[in-house]
């Protein structure tokens, strides 16, 4: 039983002191010339969509059908959330356990692009040249002005006989009496009944906008209000993690498992490694080609699925950088009078183009 745990202690040491080995052999020594790079990282993300009603009851909503003749009005305060879709995306950083050295000894010139998170972008491509359009000077100093008008405050247009009303009953007797009258001063105005009479059209049209203001706000405290609003929800995981639940409601929108009254929502992986096929043994006995420090990534794919409530919300394949496998760069590439401009995906690893 001892010898079984020290050969489990040995093997454990034996695997880190590899591990170690790798990584130190990707460390640029102290007055080295060299450029690290990494491999990029894939991160799927997932934006929900969802609708948020809101209803708002009227404070007089149970005199809307005797004085109104509404039989709809909203009766209790309610919000109802309603999935809609969901669009499936991947965001990228940096896989720090998959550093690639460049040195000066490989004998090709060092030309290698490379941002600010680490990752190659290519080699020998053309400077980039930063400019700020007009929009985007406009967006950065564009002053906010939705602040105030949300801190704005709506007042019903009552009429003296409301504040005077003793009861609920009185009140909403001399609100119904107020929307009347402004319904017929409508009626008389857009009939040309009333002696003094807008001057022209423009006037006339914001006299009767005015009107259905005050109508509406009145209406509004008989029969509520309703509201529909759009929200978001982003969820970002590693890929080989293969399975996400999530929990939504139609009364509490995103939630957790222990709601009993939510529909799950099931993110399915199905992931695809990257592999290099073994070269047949009549080329190995050939003097193979010979390659540079320089490596591209091959990625590998992810199959991702979302279903809620039974149906599939969406579905879409994607490269998953940290799947794929190092493929160098041959030295026959950089040969000739010319080197060649190589493109690199910053979000794969993989090749976008090469040319001279």
């Amino acid at each position: 039983m001892e010898n079984l745990e020290y050969m489990k202690k040995y093997f454990l040491v034996l695997i880190g002191a590899i591990m170690v080995s790798a990584l130190n052999a990707q460390v640029v020594e102290e007055g080295e010339s060299a450029l690290v790079y990494y491999s990029p990282k894939t991160a799927i993300n997932l934006d929900f969509t969802y609708v948020v009603i809101t209803q708002e009851r009227g404070e007089y909503s149970e005199f809307a059908e005797a004085m109104l003749g509404v039989d709809n009005a909203v009766t209790e305060d309610q919000t109802t959330y309603t999935l809609r879709d969901v669009r499936i995306r991947t965001t990228t950083s940096t896989d720090y356990s998959r550093p690639h050295k460049v040195t000066a000894e490989g004998g090709i010139p060092m030309l290698l692009s490379i941002n600010e998170k680490g990752l190659l972008k290519g080699y020998n491509i053309p400077n980039e040249t930063t400019t700020i359009g007009k929009n985007q000077d406009k967006t950065s100093t564009k002053p906010r002005s939705s602040v105030n008008k949300k801190e704005s405050v709506e007042i019903a247009p009552f009429p003296e006989e409301v504040l005077e009303a003793a009861t609920p009953l009185a009140q909403a007797n001399a609100i119904a009496k107020q929307i009347f009258h402004l319904r017929e001063t409508k009626m008389y105005l857009l009939s040309g009944e009333v002696e003094h009479a807008p001057a022209d059209g423009k006037a006339m049209q914001l006299v009767l906008e005015e009107l259905d203001r005050q109508e509406q706000a009145l209406t509004e405290l008989f029969i509520g209000k309703q509201s529909e609003r759009i929200e978001h929800k982003h969820i970002t995981f590693d890929p080989t993690e293969k399975e996400q639940y999530l929990f939504f409601s139609e009364e509490n929108g995103f939630t957790d498992a222990e709601n009993i009254d939510a529909d799950t929502i099931k993110v399915n992986m199905v992931l695809h490694k990257q592999t290099l096929t073994p070269a047949d043994d009549t080329k190995k006995k050939k003097k193979g080609t010979e390659v540079t420090q320089i490596v591209y990534n091959l990625p590998g794919s992810g199959d991702v699925n979302v279903t809620f409530d039974g149906r599939e919300l969406a579905k879409r394949t994607l490269p998953i950088a940290q799947l794929g496998v190092d493929v160098p760069l041959a030295k026959d590439l950089f040969t000739g009078n010319e080197l060649p401009v190589i493109v690199i995906s910053e979000k794969t690893g993989n090749i976008v183009s090469i040319s001279k």
